[in-house]
């Protein structure tokens, strides 16, 4: 059972985001209680009696439409919508070999294993299993809950798959290969009766991707130019060259994914490189001044947040510009989405890449390297828990102690604290720590060590995180906040001025569509300019200067980012967005609950929710 599409059903898929951090799923699901949605976020009284209610009917078998009386946000899971979506379709290789050399039942329960493990794989990624087709499966990402990285989940998900199939138990080997696109598309729609009925999809998106699949040797995945774009340097591509498909009219880029790259930062990865920097003077400022207190002993932390695309990366950037030719030592860590509940796993990538580790080396090499690294200021023992730690064979050289796994944790911490300390006396220490809305618990314990210390080290830590996270640190005496604002309408300008390269280029009226269209995000104003600029791009860039205003269209790049934080809302709020997006930017009370099916009541108990949920 799909949690999140059943909270979907119910008109409440706002809260599948907490159900997946808890993991609630099918089994756990039926057995929550009232004192448990209290904990998961569910505010609303009527939303935790419904929810009660579906959770009592699935327990007794009845369908969960049949207990929700017509709820004000149940169709909307059975209406189809208009969003960006990421497509995989997979397919196992040599099937109708695998038949005749199979007797039907043993080629049943393969089968059956094959698609759990694919089931399995592309659930902890959050894709939706749309459709099993003997042995092809259709996964889409996007759907029915949006995520800001869908494309890269879909990636990951898929170099995952190949890695499950590979290892099933089977009397020969399975082998999948993969084509995955992205784009928009309809999707939700009900086809079908009984067990043949499906959430179907319309467009080029899900052709392109069969496509794209037919192209992929085995056990390979292959994607389009629309999903490359998504996850930029995020992984290892070969470039396929335009590839001739039916259907489409013209030659379709390809590349196929070699594995994940060696880039550490997500801002690195995803960003062009050229995103000029505007408007944050005063941070920088204030950030020179940490810095120089730092430098002199006196250890200063300074924790950043903002909402997504708002340039908290980018600052650090700044910074770190600034001081590059100061002498000190730059360590970067950066929080995954994928890696939340993965122990330390920011300071493992940090220790791997310290250490010089390439993808080639074999364990005495990694060894070698880590030993070099650590040996200065590492006490007995150290090695052997850091070499544990990043999972290397320390053999008779580093062999494991044994401690219990609390004592073992602590003593892992100490020596990564006390590596810290030996760098911090060779010369002062500039540490970054991105995205800690992604931290996970004990990299966490890592930052409560090392706050209590910091003042006592040349050490300047800045932190980065979004509004969501509550860091418990503030109120020290060494510790700043920043909350990074919108830009203003002036920087905005500069900074399309700037992206554009020459501002002749871009008429003022275009400039202030965009600066109006973008709200101050700096990414927003980044991906705007970019796709007017490329609007013209066949003949030359003077044509986007001819673009209307109309015709600024939500980037590709940043359909997913807004379709999350719509989903995040629910479904009324959804479908007051949708009905502000006919009608324009602005719009009356009167005149939102006067269109379409949106009552005036459910307008209503939907801002009450809203309140309470605050």
């Amino acid at each position: 059972m799909d949690v999140a599409a059943w909270l979907q059903g119910l008109g409440l898929g706002r809260y599948a985001p907490a159900f997946r951090d808890n993991d609630v799923d099918a089994e756990v699901l039926l057995r929550l209680t009232a004192e448990d949605l209290r904990e998961l976020g569910v505010a609303s009284i009527g939303h935790r009696r419904r929810l009660l209610d579906a959770i009592g009917a699935l327990c007794a078998g009845v369908p969960a439409a049949a207990v929700t009386a017509a709820p004000r946000d149940a169709p909307a899971a059975a209406e189809a919508e208009r969003r960006q979506l990421t497509v995989v379709f997979c397919d196992l290789v040599g099937s109708t070999a695998l038949s005749t050399r199979h007797d039907p039942e043993d080629l049943r329960e393969l089968i059956g294993d094959y698609h759990r493990a694919i089931a399995d794989t592309v659930g902890r990624f959050d894709g939706f299993v749309a459709k099993y087709m003997g042995d092809g499966v259709l996964i889409y990402f996007g759907y029915p809950q949006a995520h800001e990285d869908d494309a890269e989940r879909a990636v990951r998900a898929g170099l995952a798959v190949i890695a499950a199939v590979s290892q099933l138990p089977a009397r020969q080997d399975l082998r999948v290969r993969l084509g995955i696109a992205t784009g928009l598309a309809v999707v939700g729609d009900l086809i079908g009766e009984g067990a043949a009925q499906e959430r179907g999809v319309v467009g080029e998106t899900p052709n392109l991707a069969a496509r794209l699949q037919a192209l992929a040797a085995p056990n390979t995945l292959v994607i389009a130019e629309a999903t490359r774009r998504q996850v930029g340097g995020l992984f290892d591509l070969a470039d396929l060259g335009p590839q001739a498909l039916a259907g489409f009219a013209e030659p379709q880029p390809a590349w196929r994914v070699i594995g994940e790259s060696g880039v550490l930062s997500r801002f690195e990865a995803l960003r062009s490189g050229e995103t000029p920097f505007v408007g944050r003077d005063e941070e920088v400022e204030l950030l020179l001044r940490r810095w120089q207190q730092a430098k002199s002993g006196e250890g200063r932390v300074v924790l950043i947040s903002g909402e997504p695309g708002i340039g908290k990366s980018r600052l650090t950037a700044a910074l770190s510009e600034h001081i590059e030719l100061e002498p000190h030592t730059r360590l970067r860590y950066f929080c995954s989405p994928h890696h939340r509940d993965s122990a330390l796993y920011p300071l493992i990538v940090q220790l791997e890449r310290a250490a010089g580790f390439a993808r080639d080396d074999g364990p005495e090499t990694k060894l070698d390297k880590l030993a070099t690294l650590l040996a200065p200021a590492a006490e007995a023992g150290d090695i052997s828990l850091l070499v544990e730690l990043l999972s290397l064979p320390g053999r008779d050289r580093f062999a494991p102690i044994e401690l219990s796994p609390q004592r073992k944790k602590e003593r892992t911490l100490a020596a990564l604290l006390r590596q810290l300390e030996g760098l911090a006396r060779q010369q002062p220490v500039l540490m970054i720590f991105e995205d800690l809305h992604w931290i996970d618990p004990t990299s966490r314990e890592f930052l409560d060590l090392l706050l209590a210390r910091i003042g006592r080290l040349p050490v300047l830590l800045v932190a980065t995180f979004r509004p969501e996270f509550q860091p418990p640190w503030t109120g020290q005496p060494h510790v700043t906040v920043m909350s990074l604002n919108r830009l203003g309408r002036g920087d905005g300008a500069a900074m399309v001025e700037r992206l554009a390269g020459n501002a002749a280029l871009l008429p003022p009226d275009v400039i202030a569509e965009i600066v109006e269209r973008t709200d101050g995000v700096p990414l927003f104003v980044e991906e705007m300019t970019k796709a007017v600029l490329e609007a013209g791009a066949e003949r030359s860039r003077e044509i986007a200067a001819s673009v209307p205003g109309a015709g600024l269209g939500v980037p590709a790049t940043l359909q997913a980012s807004l379709m999350a934080r719509l989903d995040r809302l629910g479904q009324a709020a959804k479908r007051v967005a949708q009905i502000g997006a006919a009608i324009g930017r602005e719009f009356s009370y009167e005149l939102a609950v006067s269109v379409g099916e949106l009552a005036e009541e459910s307008f209503q108990d939907e801002h009450a929710d809203q309140a309470a949920a605050h």
